[in-house]
């Protein structure tokens, strides 16, 4: 892998994840921009280094890394999630944490077109679905 192909992994990662994370930051979440570039970019690199490290190191598992980003973005989401006043908030933004982190890993690898589809369904899901969240609470306010 040439230093050159590492920079545009990076950068897909950086716009990928800046791209979720600017509609986090818009609609007020507290992991917005710069923790959505950061996760997606700390998670490409580390599937990078899994995959030059399994170049240098025939027969290690290039997997085993990112297992751990899976189950350690998992737990960082989970700080994100509050819970006050009998409600649950936090829940979409700890997704995206944790999905973000799935596309890095898909760009370190060089699956550009399996990252860049997921973040445009991610970001379909937060633009389109708040619409249709919205008309369902005001439905349910009405028919109570």
């Amino acid at each position: 892998m040439s230093d050159l192909d590492i920079a545009i992994r990076l950068a897909v990662a950086l716009v990928l994840g800046g791209a979720v994370g600017l509609e986090r930051e818009v609609h007020g979440s507290d992991a917005g921009l710069r923790t959505h570039i950061l996760v997606s970019l700390g998670s490409a690199l580390m599937m990078i280094v899994s995959i030059l490290m399994s170049q240098a190191f025939p027969g290690s598992d290039p997997a085993r890394i990112s297992a751990q980003v899976v189950s350690g973005i998992g737990f960082l989401g989970a700080g994100s999630i509050l819970r006050s006043t009998g409600s649950v908030r936090g829940l979409t933004t700890a997704a995206s944490i944790w999905a973000i982190a799935g596309i890095g890993l898909a760009i370190g690898a060089g699956f550009y077109s399996s990252g860049l589809i997921a973040a445009l369904l991610i970001l379909v899901t937060l633009w389109l679905l708040r619409s249709v969240e919205k008309a369902l609470k005001l439905k349910e306010r009405e028919t109570t």
